[in-house]
């Protein structure tokens, strides 16, 4: 593993749809990094024209464009841009988030410290009403066994850095499949910590936007059906009821939130089996008995947390 003096050439891909004033406050984040080394964006438009006006290229600074040429959504908007990258890092920035300057330099400096590790996060700022709210992984709790118990809205995808050589060869590419493209980011965490050590960056070195305009606000029963997916993939989670009992607990908002009070209630009695103790299974009933899922929602942002 090369340390930080190396310099290794990093390409950070932003998949975007239809969002041009977001997506210029991402890319002049990235292309000011305070990283010596080259850093490549790849814009990776999807289901829209690409904008040709954005390619440049200076010093050790470039940006090129391109169209996502695999199924439409995130995912295959991610993995168009690994084909097209040509850093021995990839990093992966949402269209409507913002790096911190030190995002790059501190995550090199985490992997030359943690042996083996082949890619790494950060802490992140989540931003809500114009509101932060400070998110900073564990760098002890961030194993496979842990990210089965707990999504962990702290290790988000945009500040995600990965070897793209052990991407391709060993955890393979976002998975194209999973419904509405919901929690591919998840999913592919997963399969990458299995694998390798992650180096942690304790500093919230990205800004994380949540709004309204997210592409996957509020579609229930995508939610749904992509959460039974994951348990489905990931045999592990039948083997550990806490992480069982949190998916199944999403399920009951999510379908107590389409209306479906059986198919909630249902889930609830399985929660309960599994973990008396996890907090969705309260939510879900205040869901089945009227709470718009919404204002839950929007509460629970308020403080950093999703449901």
């Amino acid at each position: 593993m090369s340390g930080i003096e190396n310099y290794e050439k990093v390409s950070a891909i932003i998949a975007t749809r239809n969002r041009p004033e977001l997506l210029r406050r991402a890319i002049d984040a990235i292309w000011n990094q305070d990283y010596k080394g080259e850093i490549e964006i790849v814009v990776v438009f999807d289901q829209c024209d690409p904008d040709e006006s954005l390619v440049k290229e200076e010093d050790s600074r470039s940006l090129k464009v391109t169209t996502n040429v695999r199924s439409q959504g995130l995912a295959g908007g991610r993995n168009s841009g690994v084909d097209f990258a040509t850093g021995d890092w990839v990093a992966y920035c949402d269209d409507d988030d913002e790096w911190l300057p030190a995002k790059l330099s501190s995550q090199f400096e985490a992997i030359a410290k943690t042996p083996n590790a082949k890619a790494a996060c950060t802490g992140i700022f989540i931003n809500y009403e114009d509101e932060d709210t400070e998110r900073i992984p564990d760098p002890d709790g961030v194993k496979f066994e842990d990210f089965i118990r707990d999504r962990m809205t702290e290790v988000h995808p945009s500040s995600w850095l990965v070897n793209r050589s052990f991407l391709l060869n060993e955890v393979g590419y976002v998975d194209e499949e999973i419904p509405g493209g919901y929690a591919e980011d998840y999913d592919f965490m997963l399969r990458t910590v299995k694998q390798t050590p992650l180096a942690v960056a304790t500093k919230p070195l990205v800004r994380i936007y949540w709004h309204g305009a997210s592409f996957f606000f509020e579609k229930w029963k995508m939610i749904d059906d992509a959460l039974e997916y994951l348990v489905t993939k990931h045999p592990e989670f039948k083997n550990d009821p806490r992480g069982l009992a949190r998916i199944r607990g999403q399920q009951a908002v999510a379908r107590a939130a389409m209306g479906d009070r059986k198919e909630a209630l249902g889930a609830v009695v399985e929660v309960a089996k599994l973990n008396p103790l996890e907090k969705r299974n309260l939510l879900a009933l205040v869901v089945a008995l009227g709470l718009p899922a919404e204002f839950a929602l929007k509460q629970a942002h308020k403080i950093g947390k999703g449901i």
